[in-house]
């Protein structure tokens, strides 16, 4: 037996003793005694349902039992989790970031997430490479687990960026291909290069094979401004009737107030195939490409342009920066201007914003661009529909790679009041799930893998800001992964016990 201190600077004294886990299963077995027993926490299991007092018996990687009796076992050495809330480990539907460069995944475990889903805006591991990848994942041992999808993108450019019927049905093999490989599911990214050239029968046909193989399409959409939504959305459920449809972080740019918000979801809900996930900030993230108009997104478009059509270029990017909040709403987030606005960088070269730009290229720099309104924003995320996303990565310069998860607790359920507990942690977790197709996770139930967080909920807060954008989220006491305590406040990261999850139906797959 081993003694664990408790956590420090905290209300709620914790102590952990440890006991080796016993052989055999647990099933139906009232008296077996826990490897990790979780005693008078406040257990919101992440379907919504109100919040019970119970015990948790963790055996290996599984919940054993979850008892709400009163006349509870007090034997078993445990944690003392009286004034936590006990939750699902969140699932993060999209996110970046490398398992072989950053396997700890640091920001995700203080965050309380436990799954997160790579592959994200068309962009993925090649699927002639995916399986090689896959075990390299699995030898590093991730701290999260981490659900693969395969990127359109990277497969249109296998087969070429414009393909005819043939190059469709070399497209279709690849996806067929990486949904054998146990995908989840297929990423779009049709505001990029080469998504934002696929035409309707292209994806009609991707969106099949997806849909045959019971996976999930994910899209980043072809447009995210304001005026084109609607044909945007309209275009991802012309998909739906192939297979699921899942709208990657949700905006409005440059759409403003309640009534607006009410109308995009109104679009969201037009079809019961489309769901959504949102992050809870007001700047997006993603390469300066996105002010550059489609006829000079490339390099070779874009040094034909500047040749060719050099002034309505240049002034098409002063109507775009404009529109979008004017220079000081973007902020670079990589070398050589991180923490500078694009006003700052062009008033520190005394040039025009615009000619910054031009020199710069849209392939060079990525940033964070502040084009949302917070009321549109906060109204939509409430919908039922949306689940949740931070789009962020251990590296990232935005705080939604830290804060997101915590932010939603803290802002939502705590200070605007406007989600319970359970109605947010419901969005982080088990909604999450069944978006995915995700089974025996994101529920805080006997038989299901053993995912789970601690919050304190007088605590809980996300500290990221963008000008700091790599500072851990407070009030997450203790994230377990896989039954295996991964991250403890105030300790840090205590081991990785992720795994790769591959699309199956049997409790035993997605190892």
């Amino acid at each position: 037996m081993r003694y664990l201190a408790g956590m420090q600077g905290r209300r709620t004294t914790i102590t952990i003793l440890l006991l080796a886990a016993l052989g055999g299963s647990a099933y139906g077995q009232t008296t077996a005694i826990c490897a990790l027993h979780i005693r008078d926490a406040l257990i919101i299991d992440g379907t919504g349902n109100p919040a019970v007092t119970g015990d948790i018996c963790i055996l290996g990687d599984t919940i054993a039992r979850v008892d709400t009796r009163q006349q509870r076992e007090r034997h078993t050495p445990a944690i003392d989790a009286r004034g936590l809330i006990v939750a699902p480990g969140f699932i993060d539907l999209h996110a970046h970031g490398d398992p072989l460069a950053t396997p700890d995944f640091p920001n995700f475990l203080a965050m309380g997430v436990t799954t997160v889903c790579l592959g994200q805006d068309g962009s993925s591991v090649p699927v002639d490479q995916m399986q090689e990848w896959l075990a390299q994942v699995r030898a590093v041992t991730p701290g999260v687990n981490i659900v693969p999808f395969a990127g359109h993108g990277t497969m249109r450019r296998v087969v070429g960026d414009a393909p005819d019927a043939s190059g469709i049905t070399r497209l279709c093999a690849q996806v067929d291909a990486a949904m054998r490989l146990g995908c989840y599911g297929v990423s779009m990214g049709l505001e990029y290069v080469p998504g934002r050239s696929a035409t309707p029968e292209e994806l009609r046909a991707v969106a099949g094979r997806v849909g045959a193989a019971g996976g999930l399409i994910m899209s980043h959409i072809r447009n995210e401004d304001d005026d084109q939504l609607r044909e945007s959305l309209n275009e991802m459920r012309a998909l739906a009737d192939s297979c699921r449809v899942h709208i990657a972080h949700l905006k409005s740019v440059y759409g403003r107030g309640v009534e607006r918000a009410d109308e995009i979801a109104a679009m969201l809900a037009a079809d019961p195939g489309m769901t959504a996930d949102m992050y809870p900030y007001t700047a997006s993230y993603t390469g300066i490409g996105i002010l550059f108009p489609p006829w000079a997104k490339t390099r070779s478009a874009f040094e034909k342009a500047l040749i060719e059509r050099r002034e309505e270029l240049r002034q098409y990017l002063i109507d775009r920066v404009e529109r979008r909040n004017g220079p000081e709403a973007t902020l670079f987030g990589t070398a050589p201007f991180t923490g500078m606005t694009l006003a700052e960088v062009a008033g520190a070269a005394d040039r025009h914003y615009a000619d910054v730009l031009l020199d710069l290229g849209p392939q060079s720099v990525s940033g964070a661009y502040f084009i949302m309104d917070s009321v549109l924003q906060d109204r939509l995320f409430l919908h039922d529909r949306v689940a949740v996303s931070s789009d962020g990565s251990p590296t990232m310069h935005h705080p939604r790679g830290y804060g997101t998860f915590a932010r939603v607790l803290d802002r939502y359920v705590r200070k605007q009041q406007v989600l319970s507990w359970e109605e947010a942690i419901h969005k982080m977790s088990g909604r999450s799930a069944q978006i995915l197709g995700l089974t025996h996770r994101g529920v805080v139930r006997a038989g299901n893998y053993a995912d789970l967080s601690l919050i304190d909920p007088a605590t809980v807060r996300d500290r990221a800001t963008y000008a700091t954008p790599h500072v851990p989220a407070e009030g997450v006491v203790m994230t377990i992964v896989n039954g295996q305590i991964a991250f403890r406040e105030g300790e840090g990261v205590q081991g990785r016990a992720g795994r790769v999850l591959l699309r199956a139906t049997s409790r035993t797959g997605g190892q």
